[in-house]
């Protein structure tokens, strides 16, 4: 872990000190029930002349075609012309993950003020107070059947549109909790959830900064090779194919279901799989404290050494995003690029195309 200390000094420079019962069956119209006496904030969107300018750690785009972008300065929708401040009226929290829902609803993870739900006219607030196991949210997703997953501090919580279901780690073991347990914030427990994926055979798989676990529906495994534990994985995806990519402290690896490839053993923090089947990686580069956004070439991925192409350098990157257009989003420290294929564009303080 030392060689990756600069790193985290890097990154806590910016963060201040931040960085399933899933088979169950949800009701048939999958639909999201609220608390009715949650909090409900009426939308004051603010249209900007530029995007994020402070640290970006998740893009997505939505079934409209806008995009949409975590970071620490707000929640940022971009709609091909101009930028739109979505939260800055309602919080201030420093927002790491951004997930739209089959629905067509947003929700936004955030650091210290829990989950923001967001149904395009307003938001509502989950917190400790409403079931999850702790307020730092760094990850977001939807599984197949319509729950959705929140990765936190100390665990995850799986939210069926009624109730929350926890899941806690403890040391190199994960268990469902029952008892109500939380986490208090910024303490930054030893383990957090930092990547949620249902694979095509219905199991979960959770990356954590401890170990990476397996959830049968019933049975958490710890995922090893060799004997040894996948540890600090920030990232899981599963791609085309059906086969399984982690990345974090041990570099970048694939596995089919019985082998195991390893690509670099540099440290990964985001994978993606673009339509074309190329796989884009944002990692530590050689001797450099800089980071790296890559694109390994999917026809060469058989080959011993496969085609990687370095498309840009920055102190850190985080969150990748294909557009619908092919163009490749990228967070970094300091805001959100865009990369054409040609050329990289930043959309700091500067008047964005009307």
């Amino acid at each position: 872990m030392k060689k990756y200390a600069h790193i985290y000094t890097l990154f806590l420079m910016f963060v201040f000190n931040t960085s399933c019962e899933g088979q169950n069956k949800a009701d048939s119209s999958n639909k999201t029930e609220l608390p009715k006496d949650n909090i409900n904030s009426e939308t004051k969107e603010v249209i900007t002349s530029h995007g994020p300018e402070s640290i970006t750690r998740n893009i997505i785009q939505d079934r409209n075609g806008d995009i949409w972008i975590a970071a620490f300065d707000s929640i940022f929708r971009y709609d091909g012309k101009s930028f739109i401040n979505i939260t800055s009226k309602v919080s201030s929290a420093r927002f790491f993950s951004v997930l739209e829902d089959r629905k067509g609803n947003l929700w936004f993870g955030s650091i210290g003020s829990g989950v923001y739900y967001y149904d395009g006219k307003s938001f509502q607030n989950f917190t400790t107070k409403e079931g999850l196991p702790n307020n730092e949210i760094g990850y977001i997703y939807e599984d197949k059947i319509g729950n959705i997953w929140f990765g936190a501090n100390g665990g995850a919580s799986r939210y069926d549109g009624k109730s929350f279901r926890n899941y806690i780690l403890d040391g190199d073991a994960m268990n469902e909790d029952r008892t109500g347990k939380t986490f208090p914030d910024f303490t930054r427990p030893p383990n957090e959830v930092t990547s949620i994926i249902e694979d095509k055979t219905g199991k979960f798989w959770f990356g954590t900064r401890g170990d990476t676990f397996v959830y049968d529906g019933k049975t958490f495994t710890v995922f090893t090779h060799n004997g040894k534990p996948f540890r600090n994985v920030r990232t899981i995806i599963e791609d085309k194919k059906g086969n399984i990519w982690l990345g974090g402290n041990d570099g970048l690896w694939r596995y089919d279901g019985s082998t195991f490839t390893n690509f670099t053993q540099k440290f990964v923090g985001y994978i993606i799989e673009d339509k074309n089947g190329n796989i884009w990686t944002s990692s530590e580069r050689d001797n450099s404290q800089a980071w790296a956004l890559s694109r390994y070439d999917g026809k060469s991925l058989s080959n011993k050494k496969p085609t990687v192409t370095e498309i840009a350098s920055k102190p850190m990157i985080f969150g990748i995003l294909e557009a619908n257009d092919g163009s490749i989003w990228f967070g970094a420290l300091d805001g959100v690029y865009r990369y054409d294929g040609n050329t990289i564009t930043d959309f700091k303080g500067k008047q964005v195309r009307k």
